[in-house]
């Protein structure tokens, strides 16, 4: 068969709707799906809500990682319903801020999942606590495959939110999957640009990148012989002097009571050093001018991170005729964690508005 034979039979098999080699159906898939061995017990940093039904459940996304998901719905509730699905903070696991968010919204009315993203937490993936751009967009766009598929959700109803740095994770995935038709960005970070940048842009050069592009790479060699990554550490056990305010708030959430998890990785060991390689190459926010949904970008006034959802908000471009579906609202006084499980702050009426207009 000649190269012209082989693309004319490519093209007509597409066309004609044909699976390619090794395509797998949904019946195969599930097959194929990697078994978790999943906590039975409730192990949340949040009580358990007597207005929702809880279970667990997983699904694998595009990489053929499977995902370890908690899933909320409303108790009694019948027929097909909205649904929303959750994560982050971006050290964090759905046993804490993602799965209070995603309890909430199922008082509310909505069916949620609150997911581990791959390499974390009760998902498969390895190497372990690692993160890539690409992977964990997928992972959004995975849990939303999950959603619209289940006969108890109105496919064409789907949202997600995404929490710290998840929240610009959720912006990239809505630029990417229209499916998503409402996304809520809670007290964002644009990893993309902290990694590359540093804090407030102080390390904007391709000087200082360089230089930390030379750390990464001989910490890929160090890696590499050792057989294993290097963890970067989590927040601290022991808060210096001199620490800022925003370590102190995250040593408030993760090393304490009030949001400590075994499997958090901020509350632990923390991602491996090497996870910032992808993020500064990687234009995270590059496309966010083209989300036609909407889009509610949440932050508290007093957040170290208020610049990255300011700035985040400004790209965003609003639909002609649907002047509400692009929404910046700032809560006063609030600082960046108070918004991962502060209930007297988070305003859930307001985002629960905010979803049920846009996902109608």
């Amino acid at each position: 068969m000649t190269a012209k034979q082989i693309l004319t039979a490519g093209l007509l098999a597409l066309s004609a709707g044909i699976a390619a080699p090794g395509a797998s159906t949904p019946e195969e898939k599930k097959k194929i799906m990697k078994h978790l061995t999943l906590t039975k017990k409730w192990d949340k940093t949040f009580p358990k809500s007597d207005k929702v039904d809880h279970s667990k459940v997983t699904f694998t996304n595009r990489y053929g990682i499977t995902l370890a998901a908690d899933l909320y719905k409303p108790k009694g509730a019948t027929g097909k319903l909205p649904a929303i699905a959750v994560c982050g903070p971006f050290g964090a696991v759905k046993e804490q801020a993602a799965g209070l968010y995603a309890q909430e919204m199922a008082e509310r009315g909505f069916l949620t999942v609150a997911f581990d993203p791959s390499f974390t937490g009760e998902s498969d993936g390895t190497p372990r606590y690692t993160t890539s751009p690409d992977i964990n967009t997928e992972d959004f766009c995975a849990a939303v495959d999950f959603l619209v598929t289940r006969p108890d959700v109105y496919p064409g109803r789907t949202g997600i939110i995404g929490i710290c740095g998840w929240g610009g994770i959720a912006i990239n995935a809505a630029a990417a999957d229209p499916r998503i038709k409402a996304t809520l960005a809670s007290t964002l970070y644009d990893m993309s640009r902290v990694e590359s940048n540093g804090y407030f842009d102080v390390a904007d050069s391709a000087e200082a990148r360089h230089t930390l592009r030379k750390k990464l790479a001989e910490q890929r060699t160090e890696d590499f012989c050792n057989g294993t990554p290097k963890p970067a550490g989590g927040v601290p056990d022991v808060l210096p002097e001199d620490a800022p305010q925003f370590l102190r708030d995250y040593h408030d959430y993760y090393k304490t009571r009030r949001g400590y998890h075994p499997r958090s990785l901020n509350s632990n060991g923390g991602r491996n050093v090497t996870s910032t390689i992808p993020w500064i190459n990687f234009p995270l926010m590059s496309r966010a001018g083209e989300i036609e949904s909407a889009v509610m970008v949440l932050h508290g006034e007093k957040a170290h991170s208020f610049y990255f959802g300011n700035d985040a908000y400004r790209k965003l471009t609003v639909t002609p005729g649907q002047e509400n579906n692009k929404v910046f609202m700032v809560i006063p006084g609030a600082n960046h964690t108070d918004l991962y499980d502060r209930k007297d702050i988070i305003p859930f009426g307001a985002i629960e508005r905010f979803f049920r207009e846009h996902l109608e």
